[in-house]
């Protein structure tokens, strides 16, 4: 299974991401250096969205569709999902 997620990293912003395995990159964002470096310094996130898919190549092309929202639509998915 493919994931996106989005998290909320601890200074408001928002963070979308593509992994194998949500849990696992949560924890690697909060607590490694394998976290992205934009993640790192806004410690401590929190998971708020995620998506899967069947495929690596369907889920990369929904980070970067969603990567092209505004904050506001981002707000708003978040809120379908809830």
């Amino acid at each position: 299974m493919h994931w996106i997620y989005i998290v909320e990293c601890s200074d408001g912003m928002y963070y979308t991401g593509y992994t194998r395995n949500v849990e696992k990159r949560i924890k690697e964002h909060n607590e490694s250096k394998k976290g992205a470096k934009y993640t790192r310094c806004r410690r401590p996130v929190v998971l708020r969205y995620a998506e899967s898919f069947e495929s690596r190549q369907a889920a990369c092309r929904r980070e970067y569709e969603i990567k092209q929202l505004s904050r506001v639509k981002k707000e708003e998915l978040i809120k379908k999902k809830a």
